[in-house]
């Protein structure tokens, strides 16, 4: 049976082309969204919907989003934008929804982080330097929670068109990477549910994504 897929950030780049190919494979993907506009987008290609908002939705609320869903994937971000915003989407927000699944129960969580070398040739501003150190303080809050995770660190995201292949492990060099591989990445992550607790860095590669994933099954 396919597993029920929930998304964060299923308007984004990443969420997106995650979704379009869980649907490929009939699998059975649902999100929050802002608008009622983005709902009746997503609606046409046969994706259920909720309307709201990720920084004020409450724990029960996050509940009842995802009760009947296998996998959660949290693809939200601030992508370094203004600190409270980082604050509330890629630390708070994501701790309440983390509590949700500890309540939800057997629902696995797929986070999409980033690598910590990141963006580290260049100077960066105050609001960047303040993500990366979220971003940080929100995968070490979550390891320590008892619920079934995965964190997925991808390099510097492109949109040049996926090569389907790639580097990934416990630690991988920063490069770039194009989002439709990170996507193929989260894909293999959505269907292999005996990877879990680990935290995997993702950057370009030369071998293929289906090799590069059931590399890291718990019984491999």
């Amino acid at each position: 049976m396919a597993p029920r897929v929930f998304i964060f950030g299923i308007t984004g780049r990443v969420g997106r082309l995650l979704a379009k190919r869980l649907r490929a494979q009939e699998v059975p993907v649902s999100g929050l969204v802002r608008t009622p506009q983005q709902a009746a987008t997503l609606e046409g290609a046969e994706i259920s919907t909720v309307v709201g908002d990720l920084t004020t939705a409450t724990t029960e609320e996050l509940e009842a989003m995802i009760t009947n869903c296998d996998v959660v994937v949290y693809a939200a971000g601030s992508n370094a934008g203004p600190q409270g915003v980082t604050d509330d989407i890629d630390l708070v927000a994501l701790g309440r929804v983390a509590e949700a699944i500890e309540h939800v129960g057997a629902t696995r969580l797929i986070l999409v982080s980033v690598l910590p070398e990141a963006w580290r040739e260049r100077s960066l501003s105050d609001d960047e330097e303040h993500y990366f150190a979220v971003k940080k303080r929100a995968e070490v809050r979550l390891t320590r929670r008892d619920i079934n995770w995965v964190i997925l660190r991808p390099s510097l995201l492109t949109d040049d068109s996926g090569t389907g292949k790639v580097s990934l492990g416990p630690a991988e060099e920063h490069g770039e990477i194009p989002r439709d591989d990170v996507a193929a990445v989260l894909e293999e992550l959505v269907f292999d549910s005996t990877i879990d607790r680990q935290i995997l860095e993702l950057n370009e590669g030369q071998v293929p994504i289906v090799e590069a994933v059931r590399a890291y099954e718990s019984d491999a």
